[in-house]
C-alpha cells in the first residue's frame, strides 16, 4: 500500500446536511427548525448556561479559592539536567534556551536541587533553592542571582 492509495473506512466520513435546499432534499422550507419560535429565528436560541430565568447553577453553587493576579511562574531546571553541560560553563538563560533545556523563560529561571552535580559551573539565574546552591558551590561552582 502506498500513501496515494489510502482511503477512509466505509462510513468514517459523513457528508454535511445541506439545509434549506428545496422540498425534495428533506430539509427544505423550514430547514429542520420547525415552525416559528425562538430557535427558528436568525440569531435565536439561549445563551450557554441559561435556565429559563431560574438562577443558573453556576450562580447557585458556592465559590471558593483565589487566583493571584501577580503570581510569578518560573521555568524549572534541576541539577541533574545541568550535568548535560560542559565543565566550566557559564550557565545563562540564553544558553539554556539554545540547548533546549528551557522552552520559555516565563518570569525567570529557578534552579532546584533534584539530582547531583559533578560539573563546576557558574550559574546565572533568577532564583535558586538552598539545596541547589549548596550543591553547586560544593562542586566548585558559583551562583549569581540576576
Amino acid at each position: 500500500m502506498k500513501l496515494h492509495e489510502l482511503e477512509y473506512n466505509e462510513g468514517a466520513r459523513k457528508e454535511r446536511k445541506r439545509l434549506g435546499r428545496g422540498q425534495g432534499s428533506g430539509t427544505g422550507k423550514t430547514a429542520g427548525k420547525g415552525h416559528k419560535g425562538q430557535n427558528a429565528r436568525s440569531g435565536g436560541g439561549v445563551a450557554i448556561g441559561f435556565e429559563g430565568g431560574q438562577t443558573p447553577i453556576y450562580k447557585r453553587i458556592p465559590k471558593r479559592g483565589f487566583t493571584n493576579p501577580t503570581r510569578k511562574e518560573y521555568a524549572i531546571v534541576n541539577l541533574s539536567t545541568l550535568n548535560l553541560l560542559e565543565d566550566g560553563t557559564d550557565v545563562t538563560v540564553e544558553l539554556l534556551m539554545d540547548k533546549g533545556i528551557v522552552k520559555k523563560e516565563l518570569n525567570g529561571i529557578k534552579i532546584l536541587g533534584d539530582g547531583t552535580l559533578e560539573k563546576k559551573l557558574t550559574v546565572h539565574c533568577h532564583k535558586v533553592s538552598k539545596s541547589a546552591k549548596a550543591a553547586i558551590e560544593k562542586a566548585g561552582g558559583k551562583v549569581e542571582v540576576i
